[in-house]
């Protein structure tokens, strides 16, 4: 029979691991959506198209990120065909994608055998843009992503890439300008965002390239002439982005 001192231990260590898991899940509810992968709800053909190109190990060069990614298959297509097309490259660029989109890709068979040289990548901009969003991925709340979770977003990909490809290179490209002028807030908090994740860079696995400023006038300001939208590059948009990057993308694959 047990004593009551015993009962008591045994109730006390109840308690205790009650408390413990309790904590734990509170946690886990704290952790930022930017950490948190995430599906992208209505993107799942382009998805699952991308982990048909990794099973068929086919692509020395991928280019991963959002829409501005994406517009690489869009207006930015008479581009890649010149520069991206003679080096085997693949576009996993998706429309609206965040940090934790593509971590839920990278947990979901995106790159899963395949064998690339050089990822080319860039997110981010749609945590800044996203903001106060009613986000059903995340069971309807409404999204927020400080400039130090997007950065700490950016890391986790770049961890969890190195950890499923350990000898392929990562060109990690600022995240693009934004808004009319510099004064924009969502530019603004872009550029916080591009200052934290240059320090991921090891100069030789992970290389950080800011070429924000090929897209800019003298003054700062953002010409709808290359981004109509003052988000998006048109062709000639996507021109100087190829321009700006061919040397190191070659380079940094040995081309």
């Amino acid at each position: 029979m047990k004593t009551p001192s015993t009962l008591f231990r045994g109730l006390t260590c109840c308690v205790l691991l009650a408390a413990f898991s309790s904590a734990a899940i509170g946690d886990e509810k704290k952790k930022p959506l930017a950490l948190t992968p995430a599906p992208h709800p209505g993107k799942e053909k382009l998805h699952e198209s991308f982990n048909e190109i990794s099973q068929k190990g086919e692509a020395p060069l991928v280019f991963l990120g959002d829409s501005i990614t994406q517009g690489w298959s869009g207006k930015g297509k008479q581009v890649w065909e010149k520069y991206w097309a003679p080096l085997g490259a693949a576009n996993f660029g998706i429309g609206g994608d965040r940090t934790e989109h593509i971590l839920w890709r990278l947990e979901n068979g995106n790159y899963d055998g395949l064998k690339p040289k050089l990822t080319v990548l860039m997110i981010g901009t749609n945590n800044t843009g996203h903001e106060g969003r009613e986000m059903s991925e995340h069971g309807g709340a409404v999204y927020s992503s400080t400039a130090e979770e997007t950065a700490d977003g950016v890391a986790e990909i770049i961890s969890v890439l190195q950890e499923k490809q350990p000898q392929m290179k990562i060109l990690l490209l600022a995240i693009f300008p934004r808004g009319a002028t510099p004064e924009d807030p969502k530019r603004q908090k872009n550029e916080k965002i591009n200052a934290m994740i240059e320090n991921l860079a090891d100069g030789e696995k992970v290389v950080f390239m800011d070429v924000n400023d090929v897209f800019l006038e003298e003054d700062g300001t953002l010409s709808k002439e290359i981004m109509p939208d003052l988000l998006h590059p048109n062709t000639h948009g996507y021109e100087l982005w190829a321009e700006a990057i061919e040397g190191k993308v070659k380079e940094m694959m040995d081309e």
